[in-house]
């Protein structure tokens, strides 16, 4: 995720869910269903909201390039910046000096020196394409734009698992209003990606969205339908305790109460013996009655 804070991330949430729903909306009963829409959402998709619509993961190829810490980079970036100046066909400095310039969070120079090492060694490279491609997505703030499209195809082609290409080829389906062709790019990604992994738990969370966001009439979010897909995610992996709050408070707004006590039972079962858990669970079954 970028450094947004959480609270402008779930604002941007709520405004393309208002977006998406708006042809929805313009009847009489539009803002009853608008209401509906936004309460049930702030709790499924919660603090953490942004996940689900903020587009892109900065930097998530550069992870897969070289490991680099803060406190190097302000060192190493002026050493380069002389390589590259006194041997300007050096692509490995050209890299090397992309990627601490993505270290450094500044995508519109990364973007740049990677150019430069693939104007100099081609295209071919998947690490190399994958990286110029996500610097272009974070310069681009989160929209993938057709020239890194065509450097994750090329990353893709050389290296046809190569995850953070597969990752962002998704994304730009996704933004392009293909959520099919999204959904199915990031379920087979998924199935290549160790369960325990922190993508793994944002592709099912983008999955869940769009699933859900494809059923309804317009484009529109269905509500229970975000709701049965977190439902469906604790049964699963049940280790997430603010998600099983989220889940009984948004049974609760749709008026399943039934169903939100069931939930709770479900959780006290998954966190028997964790004190705080219990004591978050009791303060949200408060809610209830």
């Amino acid at each position: 995720m970028s450094a947004l804070p959480y609270i402008g991330l779930a604002v941007l949430a709520l405004a393309a869910i208002g977006f998406a729903a708006w042809p929805l909306l313009r009847g009489k009963q539009g803002k009853a269903k608008w209401l509906l829409m936004g309460a049930v959402a702030l709790f499924v998709l919660g603090v953490g909201g942004g996940t689900y619509l903020v587009l892109g993961r900065p930097y998530l190829a550069q992870r897969a390039a070289i490991g680099l810490k803060t406190d190097e980079v302000n060192g190493l970036v002026p050493f380069l910046i002389e390589r590259v100046r006194k041997y300007p066909n050096d692509a490995r400095a050209w890299r090397y000096l992309g990627q601490l310039y993505s270290a450094a969070r500044d995508p519109g120079d990364a973007a740049k020196a990677y150019a430069r090492a693939i104007a100099i060694t081609g295209k071919g490279d998947p690490v190399l394409d994958a990286a110029f491609g996500e610097a272009l997505v974070m310069q681009n703030g989160g929209n993938v734009p057709d020239q890194a499209v065509a450097a994750f195809e090329a990353a893709v082609a050389a290296q046809p698992s190569n995850v953070p290409a597969r990752f962002y080829l998704g994304l730009a389906k996704a933004q392009r209003n293909d959520r099919t062709g999204a959904i199915q790019a990031w379920q087979a990604l998924l199935a290549d990606v160790p369960n325990d992994a922190p993508l793994h738990q944002l592709l099912v969370d983008r999955i869940a969205m769009l699933t859900a966001t494809a059923g309804g009439p317009g484009g529109a979010p269905d509500p229970r339908a975000m709701v049965a897909m977190l439902a469906a995610r604790l049964k699963a992996d049940p280790n997430d305790a603010p998600g099983w709050i989220r889940l009984v408070r948004a049974y609760h707004v749709l008026g399943e109460d039934d169903k939100a006590r069931s939930a709770l039972a479900e959780a006290r079962k998954a966190f028997a013996g964790n004190k705080d858990a219990l004591t978050a669970f009791d303060t949200a079954e408060k809610d209830l009655k």
